[in-house]
């Protein structure tokens, strides 16, 4: 398989569903076409923003299908073929490829296997048995495995994985993995999953990053690896200030917590912003409402996203 590289933004793509939880595609296609005219650079779809862990297979086929249609090749596809065990991830990699995926996006598996052994046992399979580049998704706040550098690094080398999506809060980790794989010379695609210190992970190195934010503000983060790329560190620096004043639309509501408060944010942005038809959450998560929904109106007023 030729080597499989990626660099700059490649947002995890929100789902927008209608009342009756089947893809809304019209929001689908204004939301996909709105970040490729912003310029990012590939779009990765069911990830934990994309609301894999809440799809059925048929919900995810949906997803996938559609999103490639409205992609057209513009960039590289990426899809999360995320699942508690290796029989199954394959099942949704061969489903991916067949739809025509350029890579997939898997886990550690989780429930019941948690060794590294097993971890690493699990890449080098669907290396066997998937014929698509594969990058591996640190999240252990998921899966509750982390995924150690050395073996990320290991894998890259054996040609098993070609890139991390590095959601797992470990910055000395994380920049081990980029030094590491500098001097291996750079099997790895590396790209950030921490959307609010982008700046600190391009100053480690990386390749590019994974913001869901990126559904709401695709253009700053745009701008912002154009300037690392040019060594405009302080133009880096003042984009993710920027940025990080949108991002408060996390943290203004109250009573809710973990995907109702972070996907059920960007949904209620995007259909503040008319991009959304519906801000229609996966059971049993409801959606933003009242002073929450009013609060996230204000983030974006006061940032310039939207106007009264």
């Amino acid at each position: 398989m030729p080597s499989f590289k990626i660099s700059g933004v490649v947002p995890p793509v929100v789902t927008p569903d209608n009342p009756d939880f089947s893809v809304d595609v019209a929001s689908f296609e204004r939301l996909i076409n709105r970040m490729l005219g912003a310029g990012v650079d590939g779009l990765f779809f069911l990830g934990s923003t994309g609301e894999v862990a809440f799809a059925n297979d048929a919900h995810r086929g949906q997803i996938v299908r559609e999103g490639i249609r409205i992609t057209a090749g513009r960039v590289p596809v990426l899809v999360g073929c995320i699942d508690t065990e290796t029989d199954r991830v394959i099942e949704h990699a061969k489903r991916a490829r067949e739809l025509g995926a350029d890579a997939i996006v898997a886990t550690a598996p989780f429930y019941a296997l948690g060794g590294l052994a097993e971890v690493e046992e699990h890449f080098r399979i669907l290396h066997e048995e998937i014929d698509l580049p594969i990058l591996a998704y640190d999240i252990p706040v998921c899966v509750h495995t982390k995924i150690p550098w050395k073996l990320a690094l290991k894998l890259g080398e054996d040609g098993v994985i070609a890139g991390v999506k590095d959601s797992s809060g470990d910055d000395a980790g994380f920049r081990y993995l980029v030094q590491e794989n500098e001097k291996a010379g750079h099997p790895l695609s590396l790209l950030t999953g921490h959307e609010i210190v982008v700046d600190g992970a391009y100053l480690s190195g990386a390749d590019g990053s994974v913001p869901g934010l990126a559904n709401v503000i695709p253009e700053p983060y745009v701008e912002q690896y154009k300037a690392y790329r040019a060594g405009n560190w302080s133009r880096v620096r003042e984009l993710q200030n920027q940025i990080n004043e949108v991002s408060h639309i996390f943290d203004v509501t109250t009573g809710v917590q973990g995907y109702a408060g972070g996907v059920g944010a960007f949904k209620t942005a995007l259909n503040l912003m008319g991009i959304f038809d519906h801000d229609t959450m996966p059971r049993p998560v409801k959606s933003l409402a009242g002073a929450n929904r009013e609060a996230i109106r204000k983030v974006l007023v006061d940032t310039g996203v939207i106007t009264e």
